[in-house]
């Protein structure tokens, strides 16, 4: 049975993992995740298969071992702590997950032609982007981006929305080839905290809002998103995701799609792309950049930029 778009907390488990989205259980060709949860000193080992993957701490430190090598993951706290470090798997390989503390890993994938070697990501060397102005600042973790870590086809960010703002914006969409644009399936997975107060880590009662629509009406989707949601994102304008006062804001997403090259090319929806152009005018918000490398330390190359990718 293929998966609905919008998976609250839960919806997309199975066998024990909080999130598992195939290509088969999507309904589509290309992007997968997984969420696993690790007890102190628990491993998991799975099989590629056709699929290249990326280890990536979301809470907890890790050893990812593949190929014969190992890989030592520092890890965060939590996504809201720091910029970590990951790695990466290629397809036909089997990677062990160990985790002497324990933890939370997900593991974006996406379907693969070639095989790469097994290789490490450091937390130091993730560019980190400052991406809109005002009340659309946020920070977006470009650790598996086109041009800053090679893979086949997997893409994947990272992006953090401080409380209130608005990311994923203005509306884009990335479902035809043609010139400015690619076609790509892409997955949001969210994690969202209290600001402030106890209890601020993995809010339980923290939420957002996400929206997915296409031209023609045949997809019209607004929905709460909270800790552990998931949206599949197979074809349409998607944006805003919203943070609402109180409750800073986490997705990652993964993106795969059929082009020769890695691309995260798209197009703003035309009745609000106006708005980029006004960005250009704000400041970016202070609150971001939200988080560095664990430790402190220099990150990957900080740029500003009031008109980018729609992330």
């Amino acid at each position: 049975m293929t998966l609905p778009l919008y998976l609250p907390s839960g919806r997309a488990a199975e066998g024990g993992d909080p999130v598992l989205v195939t290509p088969e259980r999507a309904g589509w060709t290309f992007a997968g995740l997984r969420v696993i949860e690790l007890g102190p000193g628990e491993s998991r080992t799975i099989r590629t298969g056709t699929a290249e993957l990326a280890v990536v701490p979301l809470a907890g430190a890790a050893e990812v071992a593949c190929d014969g090598r190992r890989f030592r993951l520092r890890g965060r706290e939590d996504v809201f702590a720091a910029v970590t470090d990951f790695a990466y798997a290629p397809r036909d390989a089997e990677v062990r997950v160990r985790s002497q503390g324990g933890g939370r890993f997900a593991l974006p994938a996406a379907e693969a032609r070639s095989r790469l070697d097994p290789a490490y990501g450091a937390a130091e060397e993730v560019p980190v982007e400052v991406r809109g102005a005002g009340q659309a600042t946020r920070q977006v973790n470009n650790f598996l981006a086109p041009g800053a870590f090679p893979a086949d086809r997997l893409i994947a960010v990272e992006v953090l929305t401080p409380e209130g703002n608005w990311s994923s914006y203005p509306p884009h969409k990335h479902d035809e080839q043609r010139e400015g644009e690619a076609v790509l399936e892409e997955i949001y997975y969210f994690e969202i905290a209290a600001r402030r107060g106890p209890g601020r880590r993995g809010s339980t009662a923290g939420f957002g809002f996400h929206r997915l629509y296409t031209s023609d009406g045949e997809i019209d989707l607004t929905e709460t998103v909270a800790h552990g949601d998931v949206v599949l994102v197979p074809r349409g304008y998607h944006g805003p995701s919203v943070a609402a006062p109180g409750y800073d804001m986490y997705y990652l997403n993964v993106l795969a799609g059929p082009a020769e090259e890695r691309t995260m090319a798209f197009c703003d929806d035309p009745a609000h792309a106006w708005v980029r152009a006004g960005w250009k005018g704000q400041a970016a918000d202070r609150r971001v950049p939200m988080t560095g490398p664990p430790g402190g330390g220099g990150a990957g190359p900080v740029t500003v930029r009031s008109a980018g990718p729609g992330r």
